[in-house]
């Protein structure tokens, strides 16, 4: 049985990734989703990782479930999630792991559920794969659950199949049975992108509201940085498997040093713009993971880009405390980057 999840050091952080990498083979040439990530995140605290698709966030999220397919994944470094070595788990272990200390909202609740079973009948199963109660006292939890996340008619909705619930209330019901068992992390894998705007402002602010209740930690996967800023106390931009730049939502925004960041946030709508304006485009694409040049991998994208950043891995650079960018041309950044609109 998985050890208690109180014998955790109290100052440890909940997410502790050391030098993570994920290969995937299977293909012709082996595939590095994720390359050499160093990330925290601290107990009670929400972590954001953004970035464009196929930088490897969803890679990284999936990993702290241990849910790539074994045979065609390597997984190197270290994943320590509330003081215990993922990657070490056994079988058993693992499934008392998932669900009860890490627990995960999938994108797409439609195919995450089972098409067959009602959606209370599997939060139900999830409450007594974990917890010696009863099945009138696990729909008794689903209930409040429910309730909790805001589903109307609640007592309905139980019966009811994934099929039959709108693209919000499915969204809730995968909130609901992600909380079902109480964890200490969840991992929410773009939960808004299926959902139009104003759903994804209901949804941001219940996980937000949730969040604090319950005194969750959070690493939250999106490429909008605008949901990133809504929800996150910190950010982590991904590009190519690696993150290029990390601090809190307040100083990313205000201060972004890595040109990628820049990028990202010059790209968005905003409330500033007029009528008719072009956004602005990251030009290019982002390289193939399966051949990653020797140097920066946002060098042939990038304006500021030398011949060392298409040679060299550019070093990690602190700006502040808590802000890190690794880049070798932060000091042009800072003193060349116009103001942004947040």
């Amino acid at each position: 049985m998985l050890d208690s999840p109180l014998e955790a050091p109290a100052n440890a952080p909940m997410v502790s990734l050391r030098d993570l990498s994920v290969t995937f083979s299977g293909g012709r040439k082996p595939v590095h989703a994720v390359s050499g990530v160093n990330l925290d995140v601290g107990r009670g605290e929400v972590v954001a990782l953004i970035g464009e698709s196929g930088s490897g966030k969803s890679v990284t999220l999936r990993t702290l479930l241990r849910l790539h397919p074994a045979r065609r994944t390597v997984i190197g470094g270290q994943v320590r999630v509330a003081g215990r070595d993922v990657l070490a788990l056994s079988h058993s272990e693992l499934m008392d792991y998932r669900g009860k200390v890490a627990s995960m909202i999938f994108q797409e609740p439609l195919l995450a559920m089972d098409p067959v079973y009602s959606v209370g009948a599997q939060i139900i199963e999830a409450i007594r794969r974990h917890e010696p109660v009863t099945v009138a006292q696990a729909r008794e939890r689903a209930l409040e659950l429910f309730e909790r996340v805001r589903i109307p008619s609640p007592e309905r909705r139980l019966l009811a199949y994934p099929h039959e619930l709108s693209g919000g209330m499915r969204q809730r019901a995968m909130i609901a049975l992600a909380l079902a068992c109480r964890p200490q992390l969840l991992l929410a894998d773009e939960p808004t992108t299926a959902l139009d705007a104003t759903v994804q402002i209901q949804i941001l602010l219940l996980l937000r509201e949730l969040q604090r209740d319950l005194g969750l930690s959070v690493l939250f996967v999106t490429h909008d940085i605008g949901a990133a800023v809504e929800v996150a106390d910190r950010i982590a931009v991904m590009y190519a498997g690696r993150i290029v730049e990390e601090g809190t939502a307040r100083e990313l925004i205000r201060a972004p040093r890595h040109p990628y960041t820049i990028a990202l946030l010059k790209s968005r709508a905003h409330g500033a713009m007029t009528r008719g304006t072009r956004l602005v485009t990251i030009g290019g694409a982002p390289p193939d993971l399966s051949a990653l040049p020797p140097g920066c991998s946002f060098a042939e994208r990038c304006s500021l880009a030398t011949q060392t950043c298409r040679v060299s891995q550019p070093s990690v650079i602190t700006i502040a405390p808590g802000h890190r960018a690794s880049c070798f041309h932060t000091d042009v950044t800072a003193s060349s980057t116009p103001a942004l609109p947040t």
